[in-house]
């Protein structure tokens, strides 16, 4: 197939992009700055969130399928305000990829959610499937967060689209938290349960889903097995060879608000969607598997 990968020079998307490639299918990654696409992959400059730019850039061009991975995080958000431009990106720059769509002749729609659509708090020691609430609730500023992933979700519903609900991501090969714990400047409270994906886990699963996802549904891309941020954290201090992050009471991140509820929550998620529609398993079933390849060990 021809894709369109909005976001393809990202953390994510350029894993996806050079899986797509690897599948077979053509990729045009969608950028405002084409420097930093993978190898491979045609350029088309627009700025997603100008509807007028994103269609002007697109006349004439015909593809299969469109893919949202946008995002403005440039590393790992800690206050509420981190969030804003991505929120948008997920209202309006879905608005705008799925008029690109249309434009296109795309039959295809795939966008990036997140688990914390289910909840940023305890969510319980049961794994949630895909046909738990989603995007509903949140408190305060947490629901302008939830609101987004609902809207990306409700959009590309109505067109037929997919949604992608991914755990939290690892695997950067560039990754600033290594040189945090072997400097001591990584305090890790207890408590927290949550799923992750290895990126290229998450770039496989969503070729998977471009293939073989049926039309309206949302998948849970995440890993075999939920872990603490400390034992998380533990584990790339061991294979680094460095000391374990000293343990802090969870009380003392309470100043920043988004932080102390993405180290707090207790969010389990289920994959059983994703192997049994799709054909995929993650290659790196544990964080332990996907620490180990990535720091070569």
């Amino acid at each position: 197939m021809k894709i369109i990968l909005a976001g393809a020079t990202g953390a994510v998307g350029a894993p996806i992009a050079r899986a797509l490639l690897v599948a077979g299918h053509q990729v045009i990654g969608l950028s405002r700055n084409p420097n930093g696409l993978p190898e491979g992959v045609q350029p088309l400059t627009a700025d997603a969130l100008d509807r007028d730019s994103v269609l002007r850039a697109a006349r004439g061009i015909r593809a299969d399928a469109v893919i949202h991975q946008l995002s403005a995080l440039k590393k790992n958000p800690m206050r509420h305000q981190d969030m804003a431009l991505t929120n948008r990106l997920r209202v309006e720059g879905t608005a705008n990829l799925i008029a690109l769509a249309r434009e296109v002749g795309a039959t295809r729609f795939l966008t990036q959610s997140m688990i914390f659509g289910y909840g940023y708090g305890d969510l319980g020691d049961q794994p949630l499937t895909e046909t738990a609430p989603f995007g509903r609730g949140g408190r305060g500023r947490f629901a302008a967060h939830i609101g987004a992933m609902r809207s990306t979700e409700e959009q590309a519903f109505a067109i037929g689209g997919i949604a992608l609900r991914y755990g939290i991501f690892y695997g950067a090969a560039e990754d600033p938290t290594v040189d945090m714990i072997r400097r001591g400047r990584l305090p890790v409270p207890k408590g927290g349960m949550i799923s992750r994906i290895h990126l290229e886990d998450a770039a496989t699963a969503t070729v998977a889903a471009l293939e073989h996802s049926r039309p309206g549904e949302a998948y849970n891309i995440v890993d075999d097995l939920p872990a603490s941020w400390r034992d998380y954290f533990c584990t790339v201090a061991e294979t680094h060879g460095a000391p374990a992050p000293k343990a802090i009471p969870a009380w003392v991140l309470k100043a920043t608000p988004y932080l102390h509820a993405i180290f707090t929550a207790n969010c389990r998620v289920s994959n059983a969607k994703a192997k049994s529609e799709l054909g995929w398993a993650p290659r790196y079933p544990t964080y332990r598997e996907g620490i180990a390849v990535t720091t070569g060990r």
